[in-house]
Formats: C-alpha cells, structure tokens, sequence
C-alpha cells in the first residue's frame, strides 16, 4: 500500500466533486443517444427544420382538424426525464430501484408541465435509494413462497407515493428552480457577461470535472432553453473544441520533445474525435496556459452571443462533426466562426507564453507525469505500477490478464487509451490478457490492473483496492503502455527456479527417465542457481523499524555475496520514492534500476518479525530482500507471488520453526 502522505484536503474535495459529478452526468451520458436522436428529429422535422413535417415536427393540423402531437414535443417531456431517472434509480439499487425511480418521475413530469430533466435526476436516484431501505426493512423475512407478491406490491405502492409526492411537492420547487436559472442564464445573456463562465469552466475541465459540467448541469438547461427557442448556446459552453485544438496547435509550433512531437496525433483526436481529455496534459504540464484556454473559450461564447447561434441539442463526443450536426439551421456562420476564433486566440495566447518561457515547452508528457507524482527521473514498469497508491517493486501480488483504462465517463480517453494498449499487448503476443475501458464510477474491484489519468487516480484506488495502479497522462502513447507490455513479457517467461533441496517442476532428473517419459530434457547452458539459500533466512528478526529492516535485508544479500554497499544504500533510496509494501504483511525491499550494476549475482532473503514492523503505517511481519541479476530471479518472485496470495500459506509461514519448512513452501507452490 503507499507510503506517501494522506491526500490533501483539496485533492480530497476535488475527488468528492468529481465523484458527485460523474453521477451527476452518469445520468445524461449513457442516454446521450435519445437527445441526439432528439436533436436531430427537432433539426429536420420542427417548422423551421430542414424538412418540415407537421406530423412528426408537432405543428399544424392533421385531416381531422385536430393539432399534431408529433415526436418532438413527447420526446423531450416523457423520453429523456425517464430514461435519466431510470439510469440514476438503476445506478442507486439496480433495476428496481430504475423502475420506481422512473415512476416517481413522471409525477414531476405531470405536476410541471415543461421538460423535468433537474426532476429526473433527483426523483430517480431517490426512488432508487428509498427503495432499497424499504426492502431492507423486511429483507430475510417474507415467507417462501410470498417474494413476488411482496416485492411486486412494495415496488408499486411505493413508486405510487413517490409520484404523488413528486406530483404536488417536487414538481413546484424544480420549475422554480428552472425559471430562476433561465433568468440567471438571460441575464448574463442580455448584459455581456455570459463569456466569463469560461473562467471557472476552462480550469474545471483540466480538472475532468468538464462531464459533471457539461452534462450534470449545462446539458439539462440546455435542453429546456432549446424547447423554448429552437437551440441553445450553453450546449457549447464547455464543448467548443477551439480552446484545446489552439494549445496543441501551439505545441506543434512552438514546443519541443515529445509534447511537440504528440501534438498533431493529439489535435486530431481532440477536433475530429471529440475526445477533449487528451490536451489536458499538455496544460497540467504548463499550467499558465490555462489562461489561453479561458481566452479562447471566452471568446467563442461571446462569438455565440453576437452572432445568436446556438445548437439543438447536446454534441456528444464533443468533436467538430458532433458540433456541426447538432447546430440550429441558422447558426451554422456563428458556430464555426466560434470554433475558429476560439482556437485563433488560445493558440496566439499559449504560443507567446511558449516562445517567451525558458523552458518552451520542452518538457516531455513523461517528465510531466514524473513531476505531478512528485518523483524524479524515468521510471520503470515496476515503480510506476500502484497497488492501493503504491507500487510494488520487482514483483506483482496478482498475476495480470485483466487490465480496465478508467476515465471519468469511460467514453473518451479511456476508450481511446484501451484500443492502443490492447492493440500493442496482442502485437506482443499476449492473447490471453484483456484491455476493457469503463466509467470510474462503474469500476468493480475484478481487474488485476488500472490505467487511469494520475488526477484520478485517488478515486480509482477507492473503487478497485485490490488492482494495481497505473497513472498516465497521455493516452495515446503513453511510454507506460510498453512497460506494460515489457512486465507481461516478463511474466510469461518466467520460469520455476529450483531452491535448495527442492527439485525443479515436472522436470526429468535423467535422460532415461525423460525417454521413458517421452518427455525431452531441456538443454541447459550451466545449472540455475539456487537464489535463496538455507543461510539467508531469518525466522526472528532483530530490528523493529522499517531502516533497520532493510538494512537486514541488505546485509543478508551481501553476506549471500550478491551485492555491495551502494546496493543497500539504493535500497533505502528506493523506499524513500515508492513503497515496496505488497499486502498481505510482506514488503519487498530492492535497489533502483540505477544500482543494478552493484549486483554481483542474484540472491532473495527472507525475515520474519515477531512484532509487526511499522512500514510507513503499514504493518509487515515478512521482508524479502532482492537482488535481481537478469531473469534468474523471476522463478522465486513468482513463488512469493503464489505465496503471499493464499492466505493458508501466509499462516504456515507464520508457523514455520526452520529454514527448510520455509524452502518447503516457497518449493511446493507450483508442484
């Protein structure tokens, strides 16, 4: 686990926004198709559409005099409130709780008379949760055969409730709501001010606060502005792409290393893909640029402004074909002209602050990672890889076949992020392993590996405690997808070592035998060392802190004749950047990859302490120190592995009385 200090307060309230956020918006998000279908049946169909229909745009009268309902108008006051509620309920307690939720809803929905997308997203979740503490009242204690008629009734009766509820007491309070922040929105209109949202916005989504923006809050009074008007500009508040395509534009011209090298991949995943996560490290690696985003975004809404141009419904990636096909039939001038002087400023703004700045930008993506973890110099697969926030050294406590990238919405970069990692994994061979991407906030703990932008890694180790975490800060060629692959190789070529005493697997002990077994005896170079022996096991440890304990270690690997003193020293180095604590009592103490040529051969200790020892808060009873020279090492990492991960072989190490019992464990592990 790690050994760093506890999150700051901010970075703390900054993940509990974005945990509120990511609901908020993991209503709207997996419903994005209905308002574009929406969007578009309005963009064709409506009485000022491109093909104006009255039957299905609801205008005009049909043959028997009676007014057209048409889509439109059912749609977006019925569809989208329910399907949003019964995304929140479903979220809260499954599809029961989607269900009432979507129930309580409509009694909003009636009572209100307009669009209740605000409604939906209070009455689902709460229909949701109030559901689930209801069945918890009689849960175990229905007799058999009464389940259904319980469950079914409760389900019904309560979701009756919760629409008359939201009939007569939510209805009036959302419509308040919703008036009062169009009058906020016509008054920032009406008086100029309407551009200086930019400020708190820019900022918010290099934070990826930007899906709880756009789609929690933007998108609901989007809609309902929409409806009245036929579009609305707070659909490209926080989905101009201008912004983010000026700052990669001015890292093509003006940055140096492999920010300027990446730039063009980037900008054409972020203006035609729609993925706008990926600029975002291209900020966080200069923050001041920040201040040519708010610019360009600043001036793209005021270009919306004049030019009163808007879009039908939300543009969802928010790439450049999404903005053009969601865009009002009249504002097709405005929005464009948004998007071009929008990138025009930020580029002119972020190239200056470039040119003038000593470093110019020179700073590569991995440095900036290096930087934001607050370690120094290039890492490998090993430190980088966090387990609960730590990295694990040399060795992984779980053997790797399913990997998870994890973004806010796991839409987007996570999506784009799996897809290059999946494609160099099975390049390599491992066609065993799968690459998946998801939504944090849908995370489970059943991966064995997490690749997450480092500003979010804190809520991924809340949801997948168990996995190993891996924080990046470009998606799509991360130097860290090759470490991947280079740990994988690694963990398929690695083979039993025979300890001392301890034959080596299904292995023929002569030719005979392998001819009579039909099985061919491996050719061999010269026999594999034994790298922990009899003499480099201690069953009560001396010290009690955690320097004491790797300077034990350290000292059984030179007695051991495998390293010198510069090891050791490194080893204390390295615990000082990254946490060799793996779980499970057992921390695994090494030297940097800058101290490996102090190894003179490769040799692992083991201690065992009576007392816990306080690893950084940590509580460890097993050291295994290591001293890795090539791969001949790989065999007994591998046995610590199996080890460590069963907990009857943990408690028969705590029992051990000798050496041998613990050779006997680490030997017998694979047989």
């Amino acid at each position: 686990m790690s050994t760093t200090a506890a999150p700051s307060r901010l970075h703390t309230a900054r993940a509990g926004v974005q945990k509120f956020g990511t609901f908020l918006s993991g209503m709207i998000m997996p419903n994005i198709g209905a308002f574009i279908a929406w969007g578009l049946i309005t963009a064709l169909f409506i009485e000022k559409g491109w093909l104006p229909v009255g039957a299905l745009g609801g205008f005009g009268n049909g043959p028997d005099g009676k007014p057209y309902v048409g889509l439109v108008g059912p749609m977006i006051t019925y569809l989208l409130p329910l399907l949003i509620a019964y995304t929140g309920g479903k979220a809260v307690y499954d599809v029961r709780g989607g269900v009432v939720g979507a129930i309580g809803t409509m009694g909003v929905v009636i009572g209100a008379g307009i669009p209740m997308f605000i409604g939906a997203m209070i009455m689902g979740p709460l229909g949701g949760w109030t559901m689930k503490k209801i069945d918890a009242i009689w849960d175990g204690k229905i007799k058999p055969g009464f389940e259904m008629l319980v469950n079914n009734f409760a389900a019904g009766i309560w979701g009756a409730i919760l629409a008359l509820f939201g009939f007569y007491a939510i209805s009036p309070v959302v419509t308040w709501f919703t008036e009062q922040a169009g009058r906020v929105v016509e008054f920032l209109v009406s008086n100029g001010l309407l551009p200086l949202t930019s400020i708190f916005i820019e900022p918010a989504k290099v934070l990826f606060l930007n899906n709880a923006i756009n789609h929690g809050v933007l998108t609901p009074l989007g809609t309902q502005q929409s409806l009245e008007q036929g579009k609305s500009i707070l659909f490209l508040l926080e989905a101009n792409p201008g912004p983010g395509l000026g700052i990669l534009l001015a890292y093509m011209f003006f940055g140096r290393g492999a920010a300027k090298a990446s730039a063009p991949g980037a900008a054409l995943i972020h203006f035609i893909g729609g993925i706008h996560e990926i600029y975002f490290p291209y900020v966080l690696m200069k923050p001041i640029l920040i201040l040519a985003t708010m610019a360009g975004g600043m001036t793209g809404i005021a270009t919306l402004a004049v030019t009163h141009s808007g879009l039908v419904a939300p543009a969802a990636p928010g790439s450049i074909i999404a903005v053009l096909a969601q865009t009002s039939k009249d504002s097709y001038f405005g929005v464009i002209l948004s998007v071009l002087l929008a990138s025009a400023v930020s580029f002119v703004i972020a190239s200056v602050i470039l040119r003038t700045s000593k470093d110019k930008g020179e700073g590569d993506l991995a440095a900036a990672t290096s930087q934001m973890e607050g370690m120094k110099g290039k890492k490998s697969m090993a430190s980088s890889m966090l387990r609960g926030g730590a990295a694990g050294g040399v060795a992984t406590v779980t053997e790797i076949k399913k990997i998870v990238f994890a973004c806010d919405a796991g839409m987007g970069s996570s999506a784009m992020g799996a897809s290059v990692l999946r494609n160099k994994i099975r390049a390599a061979g491992h066609k065993d392993v799968t690459v998946v991407n998801q939504a944090i906030a849908n995370l489970t703990d059943t991966y064995d590996m997490v690749v997450v932008h480092q500003d979010l890694a804190l809520r991924a180790e809340q949801k997948t405690p168990s996995a190993q975490i891996v924080t990046v800060d470009n998606f799509m060629g991360s130097p860290k997808y090759d470490e991947i692959v280079a740990l994988l190789d690694e963990q398929e070529a690695t083979e039993d070592v025979p300890f001392e005493g301890v034959a080596a697997k299904s292995e023929p002990a002569s030719e005979s035998e392998a001819a009579a077994s039909h099985v061919p005896v491996p050719h061999r170079h010269a026999e594999t060392p034994n790298v922990l022996r009899r003499e480099s096991i201690v069953l009560t440890g001396s010290v009690a802190d955690m320097a004491g304990a790797i300077d034990e270690a350290g000292r059984l690997l030179k007695e051991a004749g495998a390293v010198d003193d510069a090891y050791v020293a490194s080893m204390h180095e390295r615990e000082s950047s990254v946490s060799t604590y793996m779980g499970n009592f057992l921390a695994i103490p090494h030297g940097t990859n800058e101290a490996k040529d102090h190894i003179q051969a490769s040799a692992v200790t083991f201690v065992r302490y009576d007392e816990p020892v306080d690893w950084k808060g940590k509580p460890v009873k097993f050291v295994v120190g290591i001293a890795g020279k090539g791969k001949e090492h790989l065999g007994i990492l591998a046995k610590i592995a199996k080890v460590f991960g069963d907990k009857e072989q943990v408690a028969r190490l705590e029992a051990a009385t000798t050496a041998d019992e613990v050779l006997d464990i680490f030997g017998k592990v694979n047989a």
